[in-house]
């Protein structure tokens, strides 16, 4: 198939010579192109340009489909590198809990949070899980995102975690949309370990991580390595025997304190860390010229009223940022990851073009898929999405309440809802 997007207002985030992901003072800056077209052929972006050049590449009975974007922006589809969208149930009672004053942390050692969603799991069918997790997926693509990473960690023993990634790796092959899993089966400590942590860390290297890798259910491994979870002792043997599997690190870290966890992250060249609420120089200083995507997460920070990350002084100081959305029961009930642009520029004072590269290319390679995804460049996928007749890319963020997005393209397939 042939598609032809033609008059759009403004092509956004366009590359000619791609990049894996932006820094510093890289991340204020957007290419785009006004008054373009684009043409997708098959799955992947086969030409763009302005609407001038089209004449040297438009052949009028090799075009199948053409699309007139007249006063609308085109921009690549969202990239969300950290979701938790498979899950049993909602937990809205424990956010009557937060009203009334309760810490996340207290709701946690009174048995909630992970711990019960994780009961709620264990009662829940695969098809079930399945189903659910379905119409949340269906529900981020039609606000733009085109490719997640899911984690799995509701199961906390070996059976359940399993049963997650099962159910993730069925949503990857039913989905139009790029998935990308992740083991995390150190999510919480169940409570019958909270007095013997090392016995369940045990459980998670000698039986998960085994069974994980021999069914190849997930590319990566992650640890909620923080105040009152797992230590940086704990993390560190859990990173290094997936590594012996194959599993690329991944880290929560530094959420609830500074806990260690971006320093071991770095250590095992972790692609991500993520949250990132308590960093300082060190912690800063360590990220520095690696290979890990700093990520942070507005939605959780709003949601649980938590401090903000340090969003602008590590950029100043040169880091990439990468920003996704935590879609979970717990602490951040939402996907939409135009909301958490607006969150970008409102709460962390970034820079609408630094919004972009947080939330396509930069996300992108925090999932490891920016050879493919997070740009308008040719050879990549085509997963974009195009909007409702709006000024500039200033007003996406800006307009944080509305629903943007008129047509979304996965695979060079437009999407119907």
């Amino acid at each position: 198939m042939k598609i032809l997007l033609e008059n759009i207002k403004e092509l956004v985030q366009v590359e000619d010579s791609p990049v894996l992901f932006k820094a510093g003072s890289e991340m204020a800056k957007v290419s785009t192109i006004k008054n373009a077209f684009l043409i997708i052929r098959d799955e992947v972006i086969e030409e763009f340009g302005e609407m001038h050049q089209l004449k040297d590449v438009y052949v009028d009975d090799d075009i199948i489909i053409e699309i007139d974007c007249k006063n609308r922006l085109v921009y690549p589809s969202f990239c969300d590198s950290h979701t938790h969208l498979v899950y049993p149930d909602s937990r809205e009672k424990e956010f009557v809990d937060k009203i009334k004053g309760l810490s996340y942390e207290e709701i946690a050692k009174r048995g909630g949070g992970i711990l019960n969603s994780a009961k709620l799991l264990h009662e829940t069918s695969e098809d079930e899980l399945y189903e659910s997790a379905m119409e949340r997926v269906r529900e981020i693509v039609k606000m733009g995102t085109g490719a997640v990473e899911i984690k799995s960690g509701y199961g906390l023993n070996t059976e359940d975690e399993l049963k997650m990634l099962r159910v993730i790796r069925k949503i990857k092959n039913t989905s139009p949309i790029c998935v990308r899993s992740n083991f995390l089966g150190a999510h919480s400590i169940p409570l019958e370990y909270r007095n013997d942590v090392s016995k369940y860390v045990d459980i998670v290297i000698n039986e998960m991580i085994p069974q994980v890798a021999a069914e190849e259910l997930t590319e990566y491994i992650d640890v909620f390595c923080d105040k009152g979870f797992f230590s940086v002792e704990d993390t560190d043997r859990i990173l290094l025997a997936g590594m012996k599997h194959g599993l690329r690190p991944k880290i929560h870290a530094n959420e609830l304190g500074h806990t260690g966890g971006v320093e071991v992250g770095v250590k095992y060249n972790a692609l991500s860390v993520d949250h990132l609420e308590f960093i300082g120089e060190s912690e800063i200083a360590a990220l520095k010229d690696t290979e890990t995507m700093p990520t942070v997460l507005p939605g959780a920070a709003f949601f649980l009223n938590m401090k903000l990350s340090p969003v602008r002084k590590m950029i100043d100081a040169g880091l990439p940022i990468a920003l996704a959305s935590d879609f979970n029961p717990g602490s951040a009930p939402s996907g939409n990851m135009s909301l958490i642009s607006a969150f970008g520029c409102i709460k962390y004072n970034m820079l609408p073009e630094e919004v972009i590269n947080a939330t396509t290319i930069n996300t992108a390679y925090a999932m490891g898929v920016s050879d493919s995804l997070g740009s308008i460049a040719r050879g990549k996928i085509a997963n974009l999405f195009i909007t409702t007749d709006i000024p500039g890319i200033e007003y996406l963020p800006y307009s944080f309440g509305s629903n943007l997005i008129e047509t979304v393209i996965l695979n060079g397939e437009i999407q119907t809802f």
